[in-house]
């Protein structure tokens, strides 16, 4: 039936619907009619249909740089389409900027988080508030966030400055703020990927009922399990265009993953092997950290030998970073012996000094940390590159272009970084070919200790078993590896052996073949004396 098309200005109108109202409601909450983004050296988006009724949570799926990003960004206001119309309950509306889409009642938990670090939990959340709520302190924010994080298995200390956060805990801050704003569309955008299983299932029951409620929810995920237990519909991207719909409660992983790539899945394998001597050594390791709000180290003791991998679970804020800073060099060790890189004392080295012995390292916070965004991908490479001598970026103190362009352009064909070559900032790649992208120079630079944090945080499936592959290839050269992830299946997959950090400490690193998810799943919560081999018969093929 033929219909009447008011066009509406975001910003000089603000509507109100009672939740249990709209939940009756049987036209649309969202729809996007032939909407197409284009950038000087990519078609992001191009002649995309997409319904969205209230009360479904409805998954956008596609590989790295299939146009989900760019499309949830037109929805919520940050980016304005090229061509199309968004309709909102009805109604063609503009959306120009984040507030307005706030105020239609839209609110987006960003992949990349959008939060200043010198603030505090509450500061940041209530920067993002509208309407009356501006005029609310952080102070009085602070019980609000404590009782809706508390609510949603996401805890959270509101008087804690970004600074001093994991992506972890960073990402905890981002959903709450979004949930504090009572949204009728609430967008995710790789919500989960730095979350416990255990906090995941908990966001799972609040965003059921959510759904129940009548709230709307476009969510984009990598993790094919959790789209098929919870989306009830999904929409596949591919070269930014609509490529089919599926319910996801009907299909596969495999056959979701097909539809995504358009072939079949990559897979990747470890063979078991002997290690060979220790190349890195943590002994005895007491740190406070150099925030007041981080987790002290007590008495961490580890090795990794030349060709294992090691994993290193654990819920985030629990030391992991203040390790991964004493690991790499950004925090002084107590001792010059209590970390050794290929039996040289490295604690009081500098991160340059460290590299110089052959530590490769992936930082787990791409933008700002693994990467400079408004640098080109090839002068990316020689941030780190320049220190190691094999690759003949520098010579005689001189930077040697055409080697750093050779380098970053191997990097981006061997691992399939879709960008618009060396000269592309990091900061036009979506955030999964960001990070192969960091991963490779890594691992084409030939480290000999190769320590990585989330490896595969926001990369597609494909991507995910690419880099994995890659890691285990390390392995098999080799070098010795030190994986820290929250993806438990990632660690039983790809590890050797297996450790858990936990309120500063560390248990001890047990064959994965002698353990299982369920195990190190208590040991997560400090329980470290619990038999190593309960549970063993759930470990995963």
């Amino acid at each position: 039936m033929a219909r009447t098309l008011q066009r509406l200005h975001v910003e000089s109108t603000t509507m109100e619907h009672p939740l249990n109202k709209e939940a009756q409601r049987v036209e649309p909450r969202l729809q996007l009619l032939g909407i197409s983004k284009i950038y000087p050296s990519v078609v992001a988006n191009a002649d995309v249909d997409l319904t969205v009724m209230p009360g479904e949570i409805h998954a956008v799926l596609g590989e790295n740089g299939a146009g989900k990003s760019t499309l949830m960004k037109m929805i919520y206001g940050v980016t304005t389409p090229d061509a199309g119309e968004i309709m909102w309950e009805g109604r063609q509306v503009q959306i120009p900027s984040p507030s307005a889409a706030r105020r239609l009642g839209i609110g987006m938990v960003f992949q990349h988080f959008a939060l200043f670090e010198t603030l505090t939990v509450a500061e940041n959340i209530a920067l993002a508030l509208d309407g009356d709520q501006t005029r609310t302190t952080p102070a009085q924010l602070a019980p609000r966030i404590r009782a809706v994080s508390e609510q949603y298995g996401l805890p959270l200390d509101p008087d804690k400055r970004v600074h001093s956060m994991s992506v972890g805990e960073r990402q905890r801050v981002e959903i709450v703020r979004c949930l504090l704003q009572s949204p009728r569309l609430l967008i995710m955008d790789e919500p989960t990927s730095v979350l416990t299983p255990d906090a995941v299932q908990k966001l799972f029951v609040s965003l059921r009922q959510l759904a129940a409620e009548g709230v709307s929810i476009l969510y984009i995920s990598h993790k094919l399990d959790e789209i098929q237990s919870l989306c009830d519909k999904a929409t596949v991207l591919r070269a930014g265009r609509v490529s089919g719909t599926a319910v996801p409660k009907q299909e596969t992983a495999q056959s979701l993953a097909e539809l995504m790539i358009g072939g079949d899945l990559p897979t990747c394998s470890l063979v078991p092997r002997a290690p060979g001597e220790v190349r890195l050594a943590i002994d005895h390791l007491d740190l406070a950290g150099s925030d007041p709000f981080g987790t002290r180290l007590q008495d961490v003791q580890l090795d990794v030998r030349a060709g294992e991998i090691v994993g290193l679970a654990g819920i985030s804020g629990n030391g992991q970073q203040e390790l991964l800073k004493a690991i790499s060099g950004e925090l002084a060790s107590p001792r010059a012996d209590s970390i050794r890189i290929l039996g040289q004392d490295a604690g009081r080295l500098d991160a340059a000094a460290r590299r110089r012995l052959g530590l490769g390292f992936v930082p787990e916070e791409r933008l700002g940390r693994g990467a400079v965004p408004s640098l080109s991908l090839a002068d990316n490479a020689l941030l780190t590159g320049y220190l190691s001598p094999g690759t003949g970026m520098v010579k005689g103190g001189l930077v040697r272009r055409a080697a750093v362009g050779a380098f970053a352009l191997g990097v981006i064909e061997r691992f399939k970084v879709k960008c618009g070559g060396a000269a592309a900032a990091a900061s036009s790649l979506s955030g999964g070919n960001l990070q192969k992208f960091i991963v490779g120079r890594e691992v084409e630079l030939a480290p000999k200790v190769m320590v990585l944090a989330q490896p595969t945080w926001g990369v597609d499936i494909g991507a995910a078993m690419l880099i994995r592959q890659a890691i285990i290839d390390l392995r098999d050269r080799g070098v010795a590896v030190l994986v820290v992830s929250e993806e438990l299946d990632e660690l039983f997959m790809m590890c050797d052996r297996i450790a858990v950090l936990a309120k500063g400490r560390l248990s001890r690193a047990v064959p994965v073949a002698s353990t299982s998810v369920n195990q190190i799943g208590v040991w997560m919560s400090g329980e470290f004396d619990t038999p190593v081999n309960e549970g063993v018969d759930h470990v995963p093929a």
